[in-house]
């Protein structure tokens, strides 16, 4: 198999694991294909420093290695993204690698170095959630969804922070080498197989208040161990050890919100992947889910996302986002 050149910038103050997360994905590829040969290029050749302090050494600087037959342009994110955007030579390098390359990635806030060289005027991009407010800000012409983990917007992939860059770089990997592949470097990289674009970056688990007491890390253990599953407050209290009443109450004061309101949440996220990653119908997927019927499910999908499931589904269709 012809490889295929897989190059990624960095900068000072660049996110390490932006760079060695998606690395390693593609290396770890390589070694069972064949199919991939990585760079790294910064402004000058030599060690960079990231922001933790860990040095990397890049084999190349812009000056020494040509923009052209590149086939994938990672651009790594971090604090030194402002600083980056506004070095002439790592942009414009940016802007020649990325007009002849087959597609062009960034993870987290290498977005930013992206805008900077033009190359997402008109796109639809997503970063890390703490920075799309800014860079909606300070680059209009582009479009911020602020909410999934990695947006595919014709050959331009982008992806929110940190560990987001391994989902995308399996996104990657698949597109080009099929699931099989991909699966066989999750498996062998303990990773969460292909964690779809869809997958917010505000998930119930990430961000709910965490309880403080075992009765109600029990109901919780339940709702998500089967979403589906009959969660009512009788059947919820029967797994606390507690009456209704006061499961109601102990809930609602250790996660912020009335156990009606956490399991439809659950299950919203259930429906979501599941409407990414199968051909079930609808109605399918709202009975498993634990809405019983489509419109239920509709009504569900309004209230917590503002958008029908089918409109869901054809927005965040498997790892081809928005081909």
């Amino acid at each position: 198999m012809d490889q295929r050149r897989v190059v990624f910038v960095i900068f000072d103050g660049f996110q390490s694991l932006d760079l060695a997360g998606p690395h390693d994905v593609f290396q770890e590829a390589a070694g069972l294909s064949g199919g991939y040969r990585c760079q790294i290029v910064a402004s000058r050749r030599g060690p960079v420093r990231s922001g933790s302090g860990l040095q990397v050494c890049a084999e190349h600087g812009v000056a020494d290695l040509d923009p052209t037959g590149i086939d994938t342009l990672v651009v790594t994110g971090g604090n030194g993204v402002v600083q980056a955007s506004r070095d002439l030579a790592l942009v414009s390098w940016v802007a020649a690698a990325a007009a002849s390359a087959r597609r062009v990635a960034s993870v987290c806030t290498g977005v930013f170095l992206l805008a900077a060289a033009g190359l997402v005027t008109g796109r639809t991009v997503t970063t890390h959630w703490a920075l799309a407010e800014r860079l909606a800000r300070e680059h209009p012409e582009v479009d911020v969804d602020r909410d999934p983990i990695f947006i595919k917007d014709g050959r331009i992939w982008t992806s929110a922070g940190v560990t987001a860059g391994m989902d995308l770089a399996l996104a990657l990997v698949e597109d080009d080498l099929g699931r099989d592949i991909a699966h066989e470097v999750a498996q062998n990289m303990v990773l969460f197989l292909r964690r779809p674009g869809s997958q917010s970056q505000f998930s119930l688990p990430l961000w709910s208040v965490q309880p403080r007491t075992d009765p109600i890390r029990a109901v919780l253990s339940a709702i998500h161990a089967d979403p589906g599953a009959r969660h009512s407050i009788a059947d919820l209290a029967g797994h606390a050890g507690l009456s209704p009443r006061h499961l109601q109450r102990r809930f609602t004061a250790e996660i912020g919100s009335p156990p009606a309101a956490y399991v439809e949440r659950v299950r919203i996220e259930a429906a979501q992947r599941a409407l990414t990653q199968t051909d079930d119908p609808v109605a399918t997927v709202a009975r498993r889910c634990g809405f019983g019927t489509a419109e239920t499910l509709r009504r569900a999908f309004h209230r917590n996302t503002s958008v029908a499931p089918s409109d869901f589904r054809d927005r965040f269709r498997s790892t081809r986002e928005r081909i």
